[in-house]
């Protein structure tokens, strides 16, 4: 549809993918949490975050666009970069976008992995939208610039305090933590609407940059990735079954708390209405 700033989700139409049709709209260029496996490290000089040129005044034109051609549009922010990076907390560029979608009729989908985002909960209970954190495991290990695990939970109570649907990104699941470790973030979030799990997928930049933390994995990640593993698209996954056997692990501790749960680019089937979380905005 030709729109710079909202554009299509998946432009690569990957295979795994079952997100409903949405659009993605990233505030910023970037991002400063410096997670280690990071996926988006395709985008020049990732882990320096910038303002986008006119960003207020393109979002509004664009928005006006597309809700002429759609009814309640499904806009996810971000899936590139955080829209909650240190910067936002003297910047407010997310929270001035936010307040530009609250004169617009559409449904916005708000993922990130800062509880910073708990600063808008007032706001953000006045659009249709749902809040997804990501968390992958307790100690905040691996990702060296964000905010630490419990101060997310917390956030999450907040914003579910707030009546925003939460939804919790048990994401990605790194096979060299305890599963246990991964139940005892899902028992401190069993207050959540939706969780969304997905395995550690490695890039040849992200392997060099997990190394550099934790050289003694070495032999890990080549016999379980290069040797084992299979390459889908620009990724190298996990087995086949031992990713199932990770997810299944996952899947039978939100059955005992009753949360519903999605899997993202993986390959198996899930019982939620989406995999995102989208289905709970209104």
């Amino acid at each position: 549809m030709g729109y710079s700033l909202l554009s299509p989700f998946d432009p690569w139409k990957h295979k795994l993918c079952t997100c409903p049709k949405k659009y993605s709209f990233n505030p910023y260029t970037g991002c400063g949490h410096r997670c280690v496996y990071c996926y988006a490290t395709y985008i020049p000089n990732f882990f320096k975050v910038r303002e986008k040129k006119n960003v207020f005044k393109r979002l509004e034109k664009e928005l006006e666009s597309l809700c002429e051609r759609e009814r309640f549009p499904l806009i996810s922010m971000s899936n590139s970069s955080d829209p909650y990076p240190p910067a936002e907390k003297s910047k407010e560029i997310t929270r001035r976008c936010l307040e530009i979608f609250r004169n617009f009729e559409v449904r916005l989908l708000v993922i990130t992995k800062s509880n910073l985002v708990e600063r808008d909960a007032k706001l953000l209970s006045e659009l249709k939208c749902a809040i997804a954190i990501s968390i992958s495991n307790l100690s905040g290990r691996f990702e060296l610039s964000a905010p630490k695990p419990e101060q997310r939970i917390r956030a999450l109570k907040t914003l579910h305090d707030f009546g925003i649907p939460t939804i919790l990104r048990l994401d990605p699941l790194m096979p060299w933590i305890r599963k246990e470790e991964w139940f005892e973030i899902i028992e401190k979030c069993s207050f959540v609407d939706h969780i969304v799990t997905s395995t550690l997928k490695l890039r040849f930049d992200s392997i060099q940059r997990i190394l550099q933390i934790s050289p003694e994995l070495k032999g890990f990640i080549d016999r379980a990735y290069f040797q084992n593993g299979e390459r889908i698209g620009n990724s190298i996954y996990l087995p086949k079954e031992e990713r199932r056997k990770m997810l299944k692990a996952v899947e039978e501790k939100c059955k005992e708390f009753g949360i519903s749960l999605g899997f993202c680019r993986e390959g198996f089937s899930f019982r939620a209405k989406s995999c995102d979380g989208s289905h709970l905005i209104g």
